[in-house]
């Protein structure tokens, strides 16, 4: 499906279109050749591992809990246990709080959206995400009630080594490509300057 339209170029002069897919059909989507790529902070897991392959990293964040501002709590299993908390379905997120919050009733959303709201709603009592996505969202009108508590800790085995792009297994040609891309603004300080624009803290 690539070269294709006349959308962002990659480094060796490849052109994509940029194509919307909900996060529940992302990877049959890219399995069944829909798309080409997943850019779409996906963490590189050892069970995803097992679909598709992954490039280098383009950044990695830590999770982390909010909740609203009148609760006082740590990002713990043991704080939050017979609490509420929402994830997103389908994530590295609902796989952690189900391994790891066994005594927290975990709510299941399509969206972090639909999580988010309820959250602010009053109808959970915290939410899970990436510490990228809460921190846009505390500083917006509709998530003025929360804060962050703070991250959770990390455990490899269901976050992975980062966010990396997805592709299919064998796509070799298309992964040198988009492995020298990442290395190019990286090493040239583009990464650094786009980051610095949006980001408070380190995102790699």
């Amino acid at each position: 499906m690539y070269p294709v339209g006349k959308g962002p170029q990659l480094s060796g002069g490849l052109e994509c279109e940029i194509t919307l897919v909900a996060w529940d059909g992302i990877i049959p989507s890219l399995i069944g050749q829909q798309i080409d790529v997943i850019m779409a902070s996906m963490s590189n897991t050892a069970e995803r591992q097992q679909v598709g392959d992954f490039s280098d990293k383009y950044y990695q964040t830590p999770a982390v809990i909010i909740a609203d501002k009148s609760l006082d709590f740590e990002p713990t299993p043991e704080s939050l246990e017979g609490k509420i908390l929402g994830v997103q379905g389908s994530t590295t997120h609902q796989a952690y709080a189900q391994q790891h919050f066994v005594d927290t009733e975990i709510r299941i959303y399509q969206t972090q959206e639909e999580a988010n709201q309820d959250l602010a709603s009053g109808r959970s009592d915290a939410v899970r995400a990436d510490s990228i996505a809460m921190g846009i969202f505390v500083e917006e009108p509709v998530g003025s009630c929360c804060k962050i508590l703070g991250a959770v800790a990390h455990d490899p085995a269901i976050l992975g080594l980062g966010v990396g792009a997805a592709m299919r297994k064998g796509d070799d040609q298309l992964m040198a490509t988009m492995n020298a891309a990442i290395a190019q603004t990286l090493e040239d300080g583009t990464y650094e300057e786009i980051t610095s624009r949006y980001f408070s803290v380190a995102i790699y």
